[in-house]
């Protein structure tokens, strides 16, 4: 029956619901020291890769999966605990954009204004990112989750 088939656009992803994220003391990275940066008075800028430097943001508020033809946009809102966050981008937390287990896992990051001042409304450190996904890369997955710091969104196929 087509009601209950994975053509039909109602059987995709239900709402998300918040779990919390377990801090492992010992994977925490201080955002002020650069990672694998080359040193040196006369390296070349040519050959020069510009590497994010994005961090998870405090809290993932909201998670939407857009159904749209020949896949979905998943969209992320978060709050960030500073003001004036930018660069902000889901970044898939393993490699490539496959699933394990038929779990999907992006972390929703921004990078920090170089001037940090203290946080102030919640409207100016909400942030919002989206990413497209195929029809193909669906194919296997079952739950889409978005992390940040504190917990992380999920929302699975019904």
């Amino acid at each position: 029956m087509i009601r209950d088939s994975r053509v039909n656009p109602f059987n995709w992803f239900g709402n998300s619901r918040s779990d919390p994220i377990e801090r492992d003391a010992r994977a925490e990275v201080n955002p002020l020291i650069p990672v694998n940066e080359r040193g040196g008075l006369f390296r070349s800028t040519r050959d020069k890769v510009v590497e994010y430097r994005g961090s998870p943001v405090d809290q993932v508020s909201g998670l939407v999966i857009e159904r749209v033809p020949g896949g979905a946009i998943v969209r992320a809102t978060g709050i960030s605990s500073y003001d004036g966050p930018y660069g902000v981008q889901l970044t898939p937390a393993t490699e490539g954009t496959e699933p394990v287990d038929g779990v999907l896992t992006y972390r929703l990051e921004a990078e920090r204004p170089s001037e940090l001042r203290r946080a102030t409304s919640t409207r100016v450190r909400t942030v919002t990112a989206a990413v497209h996904l195929s029809d193909r890369e669906l194919r296997d997955v079952r739950v889409i989750r978005v992390e940040g710091v504190r917990n992380a969104q999920t929302t699975s196929r019904r």
